[in-house]
């Protein structure tokens, strides 16, 4: 009988493994032998440590938006005034919010999946609040959702462009949409 491996990062090791899978291959394309492959573990694995492929996804998925979560807060570190908020928003627009095309490439395989799995949706909804919660230490809730929406759609529309948005485009709508300070 050959010994059993030690290996107590398997788990988040596969789980690793799968986040940079779907990053690759997209959703529709990630097997469990991509992963076991790419995470350089048994097939049986996979079987061991998760329920399903879908468990395995929705697991990878929410630690990559954690991950992205953590850089998003981080990034409003030592904000303390309008204007701060104002070009704190637009450097994170600007700079892909702190992501690389790796990242975003997994958050919209992620949004995709949602659209087709609901029970992804959770994994969304607490991203996008978690977001909210940020920028609501700098913002009315209302404002908070709409300057959310705003940061995903003008990243978004940055990523697919082949001609982008210049940075003072995008720092004029964000002083548009958080609006004037109250006087």
């Amino acid at each position: 009988m050959r010994p059993r491996r030690h290996d107590p990062d398997r788990k988040d090791r596969i789980v690793d493994a799968a986040i940079e899978v779907i990053a690759e291959h997209g959703v529709a394309g990630t097997t469990h032998r991509l992963i076991a492959a790419a995470a350089d573990v048994p097939l049986g694995s996979l079987t061991y440590h998760f329920t399903s492929l879908d468990d395995l996804r929705a697991q990878a998925f929410r630690k990559h938006a954690q991950l992205m979560s953590a850089v998003y807060a981080a990034h409003f570190d030592g904000v303390a005034t309008r204007e701060e908020f104002v070009e704190a928003v637009t450097d994170l627009i600007h700079g892909d919010a702190g992501a690389d095309t790796h990242d975003w490439a997994i958050a919209y395989e992620l949004y995709l999946a949602a659209l087709r799995e609901p029970s992804l949706r959770d994994v969304t909804e607490h991203w996008m609040r978690t977001s909210r919660s940020v920028l609501e230490r700098f913002v009315d809730p209302t404002t908070a959702r709409g300057v959310d929406a705003l940061i995903e759609g003008l990243v978004m529309h940055k990523t697919l462009s082949t001609s982008p948005v210049p940075r003072e485009q995008i720092r004029a709508i964000v002083a548009r949409t958080i609006g004037e300070p109250p006087q």
